[in-house]
């Protein structure tokens, strides 16, 4: 739901507080508020994040909720479930006074949003930010889809995104996994959390 029908700038964005804990996204310069993340969707976010950390990512390459600016008919920012920074992305950001990915710097090497019911979070999720990524040049993003039962993998060549789906006990195939050294298989069951087995 839009908070306010006034287009806002990036840096009258990032000077805007409403003196509540509330997250925003901007969306071509609209703010909107976001609502907060079921249980299923804060689950399979944190075991991402911990499936990384045993990879051996370091934590401070992994964060949450940390927004990202991308190019849209205006400008927009995002606050993605998952984020994957590269080296020169961690760079960047140290001694930020805040957790944003400016357009001038570097994409982070892995995106994940986790989509929420409703054909709105399906279309934002799938469509809008999947171009908004493609454009910025974020290396893989995954689409963790617990109603489809699937997880789609995106992945930037040559300035396109090449997608590839999985579901069940299917193994997921990713670059970046095997960059990682991946040792065991990570199905789409394990991350949407419907796997039987340990």
């Amino acid at each position: 739901m839009s908070v306010t029908s006034q287009r806002m700038s990036l840096a009258e964005y990032l000077a805007y507080d409403d003196g509540t804990e509330t997250l925003h996204e901007l969306v071509n310069g609209k703010l909107v508020e976001m609502p907060p993340e079921s249980n299923l969707n804060q689950r399979i976010a944190s075991f991402l994040l911990a499936y990384f950390l045993q990879l051996g990512v370091p934590y401070d390459y992994l964060r949450t909720k940390i927004e990202i600016a991308v190019s849209g008919s205006r400008v927009s920012v995002r606050l993605p479930d998952l984020m994957l920074l590269s080296e020169e992305l961690a760079a960047a950001l140290e001694g930020a006074s805040r957790s944003t990915v400016l357009m001038e710097m570097p994409p982070p090497c892995l995106i994940v949003e986790v989509v929420s019911p409703g054909q709105r979070n399906v279309d934002r999720d799938y469509r809008y930010k999947r171009s908004e990524y493609e454009a910025r040049g974020v290396a893989e993003y995954w689409i963790v889809d617990p109603m489809a039962q699937r997880v789609t993998v995106l992945t930037w060549v040559n300035g396109l995104y090449e997608e590839a789906t999985f579901e069940g006990e299917t193994e997921i195939a990713s670059a970046l996994l095997t960059e990682l050294g991946q040792a065991d298989a990570l199905t789409a069951a394990q991350v949407l959390l419907t796997s039987t087995s340990d």
